[in-house]
């Protein structure tokens, strides 16, 4: 298992990211960081689209879900079966909003691997032939950042991110119909509150290399979420 995850997700990613490193003016690994992240969000947009349409798709169903809620009060298979011909009359799959996140994980850990361990020369021997070997790469991202150091600065920064993807995630879910409060909505707000606090404590601790990757990630979905919100509201 270790060995697909190396040749699969690992050795790829850490290949493309030298690779980019070679080609961009200046050899900056920070910059090489950003293009990468930003090339891996572009590859996941179809899953993430797909993901933020059923998201407003279920929140738009939400005040039949909570009538069907009320019309089988204590029959739990005729609500089951009540929601599942809703969500096929709607065309609507509750789990396709995760299976992004869920593809994105190993993503991010091989991301984290290369990040950690990747960078230093020791390493650099698990390059394919066709890309040069650069023998080192500077630690040292956008002229001033030393990419292997901690930056709190950069945590807090990840984590405002963090909120504002949150908000944006939230209104894009929101119902139109006034009075709907249920247990999902009431979550949905907490972790908007809860979530950006937990990656500036995870960030604080981590190098500024991987802590600007999840900087991009954000950044980027945030656009998603706005182009969304444009083009679908």
């Amino acid at each position: 298992m270790m060995f697909l995850f190396n040749e699969i997700l690992y050795r790829p990613l850490f290949n493309l990211l030298v690779g980019i490193y070679n080609t961009i003016p200046g050899h900056d690994l920070g910059v090489a960081i950003i293009l990468l992240t930003i090339l891996i969000r572009i590859v996941f947009i179809p899953l993430s689209l797909k993901a933020l349409r059923s998201q407003k798709a279920m929140a738009e169903i939400q005040p039949k879900i909570q009538g069907l809620q009320v019309k089988h009060k204590g029959d739990k298979q005729g609500l089951a079966q009540a929601q599942m011909a809703l969500w096929k009359e709607h065309k609507v799959n509750p789990l396709s909003g995760c299976l992004p996140i869920l593809i994105q994980l190993p993503v991010i850990w091989a991301l984290y691997r290369v990040f950690i361990n990747g960078v230093k020369p020791e390493n650099l021997s698990g390059l394919y032939s066709f890309v040069h070997n650069p023998g080192s790469l500077g630690n040292i991202g956008l002229g001033f950042l030393d990419l292997a150091q901690k930056y709190p600065v950069m945590a807090i920064i990840a984590g405002v991110l963090q909120g504002v993807q949150s908000y944006l995630t939230t209104r894009l879910q929101k119902t139109p119909v006034a009075g709907v409060n249920d247990a999902a909505a009431k979550m949905t707000k907490q972790m908007m509150y809860i979530f950006p606090v937990m990656i500036v404590v995870i960030s604080w601790s981590l190098p500024a290399g991987l802590v600007l990757y999840w900087i991009t990630t954000t950044a980027f979905a945030i656009f998603e979420l706005v182009y969304i919100r444009r083009r679908y509201q």
